[in-house]
């Protein structure tokens, strides 16, 4: 577990637990990664095409998870573990076209 540390704080009181097990990544973490893996899942079998626009429907994704924790680092309110989650799965979602987005531009400026 302590090789998690490196990819997220996990605060107890910001954890899932499952009996006394405490989940290797925080709630907002969570929903990070579960976002991340069905969208890259997604992207596996169905072509996306990649624009502007999305890119910015991307960013907005982040939005609502930027604001939740940095209102909650600077301690102006408290979140709870269900809106970590829930902005974790909008902002999983948002990184996961934006770092996809990425590749598609890169690759398209190397081999065309």
């Amino acid at each position: 577990m302590d090789l998690t540390r490196l990819i997220c704080h996990r605060i107890p009181e910001r954890s899932f637990f499952i009996g006394n097990s405490q989940f290797p990544v925080c709630a907002r973490c969570t929903g990070f990664y579960i976002s991340l893996i069905i969208y890259f899942t997604y992207t596996y079998f169905y072509y996306v095409n990649y624009n502007l626009e999305l890119i910015i429907f991307a960013l907005i994704l982040l939005l609502p998870a930027a604001i939740d924790g940095t209102t909650q680092l600077f301690e102006l309110r408290l979140s709870n573990n269900k809106l970590r989650f829930s902005t974790g799965l909008l902002g999983g979602l948002g990184l996961g076209i934006i770092l996809k987005a990425m590749k598609f531009f890169i690759f398209m400026n190397f081999f065309y």
